[in-house]
Order: C-alpha cells, then structure tokens, then sequence
C-alpha cells in the first residue's frame, strides 16, 4: 500500500435560503487535499451548481498555502467573486482550516 503523504479535510457552511446550493444541498461544502510537509493544497472540490464556480475557486486554492491563503482570501473574494455564495465560502474555508489544525493537533 503506497503512503499518502497528504490529508483530505472538508469545511462547511450554510448559503443564503434562496441560494440554489441550499434548495440542493442544504449546506455548502468546500473539501481540500493537503500536503503534509508543505500544507500546499493539492485539490479541492465543492457543492455547486454551475461547473464555473468550483472552476474558478480551484483556481483560487490549487498551489496554496491552507493557512496562509485566509489572509487575502476575504479580500480576493471581495473583488473577483460576484456569487451570491461569497460569506459561505469564507465560512467553510475557515472550518476546513479549524478541522485541519484539529486533525493535525495544532
């Protein structure tokens, strides 16, 4: 069995009531494949409807730090997302990283 040298953490969240991911899902989740050594993400994924949003935000998260991407996510979001899912993606980003520290006692 080869050895994994990342791990799979997920963030939730909830949408806005009329959000079509809420009428879905009932939460938005955002899930991250992390590199041990690094904490470089090296995949994610999330509830969506259209295909372009998860697109787009895998652009925003593939290639960075877990922890340090938080300190210009607000304001990257600010300015390049105009989805109706922005406070949601904060949300579960920040409970991924919450689990992420949990889960590797930090």
């Amino acid at each position: 069995m080869n050895k994994l040298n990342s791990v799979f953490i997920v963030g939730e969240s909830r949408t806005n009531a009329d959000n079509a991911i809420t009428k879905i899902y009932s939460s938005f989740y955002m899930a991250f494949e992390v590199e041990d050594a690094t904490r470089k993400i090296l995949d994610f994924s999330c509830t969506h409807t259209l295909n372009t949003t998860e697109a787009f935000l895998r652009k925003l998260f593939v290639g960075e730090d877990l922890l340090a991407i938080g300190d210009t996510l607000e304001d990257t979001l600010t300015h390049r997302y105009g989805g109706s899912s922005r406070k949601a993606i904060l949300v579960s980003y920040r409970d991924a990283c919450k689990r992420y520290k949990e889960l590797l006692g930090l």
